[in-house]
């Protein structure tokens, strides 16, 4: 082999080259690493590790093994990887606020909520739980297929049995290369309460499965507001999310005091970081009503809040704790998973069901065909029992007196090969007479067994009866018991509060400093000079916005959208600021065409290039994602063009072509959202130059034109809206 390559060189493209062994590693992570398989809900690794602690005899009742045993059996059989990331795996499947149903049973240091690790596996000891073993029932019966390690010694199976829901009753996340998944867990007996009713009802949807389902089952617990609709989506659809806020009670003291005591918070959220987080903006004065925070927990969660007066509302102090902090997140639902053809892709709720059901169909066909198999073969052995059994002594003439025992049995009592192997392999103890009513008896039962499991092959309908009453079996086990009750509660999605009071603590005059380049930052108080400010090298001054420090600032941008930050929250001091698309996700191909402090009552006109706008209220523009909100709706390449404040009665508007219209504010609709209206008839080659609303009182000033003009002067350019306009005067075309 070495003389054959020896010195051979091959021509290849890079891009060819790269893009061949990328694809390479992207399918290895996608389907042996990253993505749990539909039916047994597991990744490569902790199906890996739940077989070989099935090889050990880890079982539920046995004694624990240290760790490291199991983890070097692990990588030595079956997982070619480190064995730090995968004793992670075993510690997080042990880890009883990290996975909702356990599959390892841990004793020794496994960590905690507070984020402390577990300890190293030479300290640990495992065994699994009766919900892994839930998952290997049938392992020995050929339910599933086999397949060789990698190193060629030994065999895995290619998937569990699964008579536990894992995929939704644990969840599952995984980051693969251009995909990922994220599935939360599920209270297992209203999963199997799904399924049971799919198996009877297969034209189900994904609203009647919801009606046993209603949601998920977080390890932690916490409070789901979110609406029943978006729900309702994300599960048809298999993308969403949840938002999950902490589960806070009011502790009433002494002299009208009170403290919020916070018992359950979201999952994921590290309650030691949690803390922290807490106490960082206290020190930043961003949590203006909160006093104080303590820790008082033990093995059960207490945090408590104090406010900083008691005069404050309990909810208005958890709603600014709410949107300032982890006390409230959003759980991301992403049900990408292999399906049973091994193919990735997103499924629904009702399809994740629907194969794993399918899936245990198919493991109930393969293990009553290998019972089957098992039973005939026995009866065929007690058949050639009970043929002998009435002529013993001719049976023992034949294997002393015959050269070949087995071919004179066969010829004279008519046995097959298998029936005389057994009866030479019977030992003497077996001929008494009692031994042989045993065996009639284990043939007639075996015989009833035969004909049940024949039947059952022969009957879908019987089969799937038979998955339906499993399910069912294991959804009444699971119901039970502590560990069955439902921790998180579906709470109805929180109404407005007012939040007046925040604006009157800690409020302070800002001006937010926005540059030509993008870096924004604030100063303290009104008044700012332009002239005395620094930028970077090349920057300058595009925008200088008083505000307060509890106001919302809108960020109006060229694709129409609208973006939204608190003032308060952004950097202050005299140095650069940070860049804008920091904080909002305004794309590089986008500009910001207004800065603004939201104002109640406030209203704002807004234009595209193509000529049609509307009047839209301050709070309008609030968005509560960095993503933004779509106020202006945009047409093939137009782009928004105008947005100044709505005050005065007349509006004036120039079009690219040189045209003036004037005409009344109060023929532009208001609405929240859409296209709007047009406020200038343009051609397919013009578009909208500029608009000025003023009050015909007090007449128009043109940008540049160096004076007011009145009613009188501007009545040749009068009209309604949506007409052409006619030819500007040289005033309006000064500086436009």
């Amino acid at each position: 082999m070495s003389e054959t390559f020896e010195g051979h060189i091959e021509d290849t493209r890079l891009a060819d080259a790269l893009s061949e062994r990328y694809l390479a590693y992207a399918l290895s992570t996608i389907m042996s690493r990253s993505l749990p398989d539909v039916r047994d809900g597991l990744k490569p690794v902790h199906r890996r590790l739940i077989y070989a602690m099935h090889q050990l005899r880890l079982d539920p009742t046995s004694g624990f093994k240290k760790c490291a045993r199991v983890v070097g059996d692990v990588i030595g059989k079956y997982h070619p990887h480190g064995d730090a990331s995968v004793y992670e795996a075993l510690v997080r499947l042990a880890q009883d606020f990290a996975v909702r149903f356990p599959l390892v049973e841990g004793q020794g240091n496994f960590g905690s909520v507070d984020g402390d690790n577990a300890a190293a596996m030479r300290y640990t000891e495992a065994r699994m739980t009766a919900v892994a073993q839930a998952l290997l029932e049938g392992i020995g019966d050929d339910a599933v297929d086999f397949r060789p390690t990698y190193d060629g010694e030994e065999s895995e199976p290619v998937v569990l049995p699964a008579a536990f829901p894992n995929l939704l009753a644990n969840g599952a996340a995984g980051i693969a290369v251009g995909m990922a998944t994220s599935i939360p867990p599920h209270n297992a007996a209203e999963v199997c309460a799904a399924a049971v009713h799919l198996i009877r009802h297969p034209e189900a949807t994904v609203a009647d499965l919801l009606q046993h389902m209603p949601g998920p089952d977080f390890p932690t617990g916490g409070l789901i507001v979110e609406e029943p609709d978006a729900i309702l989506k994300a599960y048809e659809t298999g993308r969403g999310g949840f938002r999950i806020r902490a589960r806070w009670d009011v502790e009433q003291g002494r002299f009208g005091t009170w403290q919020i005591v916070v018992t359950e918070i979201p999952y994921q959220v590290q309650k030691s970081r949690l803390i922290e987080q807490i106490a960082d903006l206290m020190d930043q004065k961003k949590l203006p009503l909160l006093g104080d925070i303590r820790d008082e927990s033990t093995t059960d969660i207490r945090l408590i809040l104090e406010p900083k007066t008691r005069g404050i509302e309990p909810e208005v102090l958890m709603e600014t704790l709410f949107r300032a902090t982890p006390l409230e997140s959003r759980f991301p639902l992403n049900m990408n998973v292999l399906s049973a053809d091994r193919q990735p892709g997103v499924l629904s709720l009702r399809e994740v069901l629907r194969q794993w059901i399918d899936h245990r169909h198919e493991v109930l066909e393969r293990r009553s065909r290998h019972r089957l198999t098992a039973v005939e073969k026995r009866i065929e052995i007690l058949e050639g029992f009970l043929a002998v059994y009435l002529n013993l002594d001719e049976v023992i003439r034949i294997i002393r007196e015959e050269d070949d025992a087995k071919a004179g049995l066969i010829a004279t009592f008519g046995l097959t090969e298998m029936q005389a192997e057994a009866v030479l392999n019977m030992r003497l103890r077996s001929l008494r007479r009692l031994e042989e009513m045993e065996i009639r008896s284990e043939h007639g039962k075996l015989s009833e067994e035969r004909d049940g499991l024949v039947k059952l092959l022969g009957d879908e309908k019987l089969r799937w009866k038979r998955i339906a009453t499993e399910v069912a079996e294991t959804g009444r086990k699971l119901a039970g018991g502590e560990a069955g009750k439902r921790r998180s509660t579906l709470a109805e999605v929180p109404g407005k509060i007012d939040m007046s009071v925040v604006a009157a603590v800690d409020r302070e005059p800002l001006t937010l400093i926005l540059s030509e380049k993008g870096w924004i930052r604030t100063l303290k108080g009104h008044g700012i000079d332009g002239e005395t400010l620094k930028f970077k090298e090349g920057d300058s001054l595009r925008f200088a916005v008083p505000c307060q420090s509890t106001d919302r600032i809108c960020l109006f941008a060229t694709n129409g959208r609208a973006y939204t930050v608190t003032a308060g929250d952004l950097p202050r001091g005299r140095g650069d600021g940070q860049p804008v698309r920091l904080l909002v996700d305004v794309s590089n191909d986008d500009d910001l065409l207004a800065v603004f402090a939201v104002v109640e009552n406030e209203k704002w006109l807004v234009a595209s290039s193509g000529g049609r706008g509307m009047i839209v209220a301050a709070g309008d523009f609030v968005a509560e994602k960095r993503s933004g909100k779509q106020v202006l709706n945009l047409r093939g390449d137009e782009s928004a063009a105008v947005c100044i404040p709505s005050q005065g009665d007349r509006i004036a508007t120039l079009s690219s072509g040189k045209r003036l219209l004037i005409f009344p504010l109060d023929q532009m609709p208001e609405l929240s959202k859409g296209v709007g209206v047009a406020l200038q008839k343009l051609s397919s080659d013009e578009n909208l130059r500029q608009v000025v609303i003023f009050t015909e009182s007090e007449g128009l000033l043109w940008p540049g034109a160096g004076r007011v003009r009145h009613a009188a002067d501007l009545m040749l350019w009068q009209g309604r809206r949506g007409a052409a306009g006619k030819a500007a005067p040289t005033w309006a075309l000064r500086k436009a």
